[in-house]
């Protein structure tokens, strides 16, 4: 399939069968546009910078053939669309544009103990691409490409090159990285890969770019 990587956490997912959006939120300027060129859209959780509400809401009223899936706290506000929203979790299979969606995860990553986590999912796409949303969680599948966050008030170094090394991708591809600066980015890279600490090169895809995975 082919990704191409938008700002923060939003990807674009094609292939000959058809088209996903995972994550058109609040930081990606052109949510707008993606989202009335996609017919199913994939939430991993109802932060803004991952959700944008009332983009989504207003293509749902356009659009009677859009789909979206998410977890039930982001979903269930349009349960009068129980024919285009559909709500997710873990263990989860499903069959969408042609590809195989398997979802894994349950909560958002701890922000602080005085900030409420709320659900979060990640989806595992024809069994190799993983976009876990805003948490560490190792789906029980192997993963041959994982999109990795890297800045946000939940990331911590430590913890993302263990997760890498719990996963073992083959391939490792950087999202949510719009708190970082292009030096904070090609530093992490440095502490994430082969050069210290990892095995994996983290790859820093620009936003519109594209890639096969």
């Amino acid at each position: 399939m082919e990704l191409t990587k938008h700002a923060h956490a939003c990807v674009t997912l094609d292939k000959g069968t058809g088209h996903l959006l995972v994550d058109p939120g609040a930081f990606t300027p052109n949510a707008t546009e993606l989202i009335a060129s996609s017919d199913t859209i994939l939430i991993t959780h109802e932060h803004p910078d991952h959700f944008d509400e009332e983009a989504i809401a207003a293509a749902l009223d356009a659009r009677p053939e859009l789909k979206v899936y998410g977890p039930g706290a982001v979903v269930n506000r349009w349960e009068a669309r129980a024919g285009q929203v559909t709500a997710v979790s873990e263990g989860d299979r499903l069959s969408m544009e042609g590809f195989d969606v398997a979802v894994f995860g349950d909560i958002h990553a701890e922000i602080h103990p005085d900030v409420p986590r709320c659900a979060n999912v990640g989806y595992l796409v024809d069994g190799q691409l993983y976009h876990p949303g805003d948490a560490y969680h190792v789906p029980l599948a192997p993963v041959s490409t994982l999109l990795l966050p890297t800045s946000g008030p939940w990331t911590k170094l430590g913890h993302a090159v263990d997760y890498v090394r719990a996963v073992k991708p083959a391939q490792l591809i950087q999202i949510h990285e719009l708190m970082l600066s292009e030096l904070g980015q090609q530093s992490m890279a440095r502490f994430i890969g082969p050069d210290m600490l990892g095995s994996v090169p983290l790859t820093i895809l620009p936003p519109g770019d594209s890639l096969s995975v």
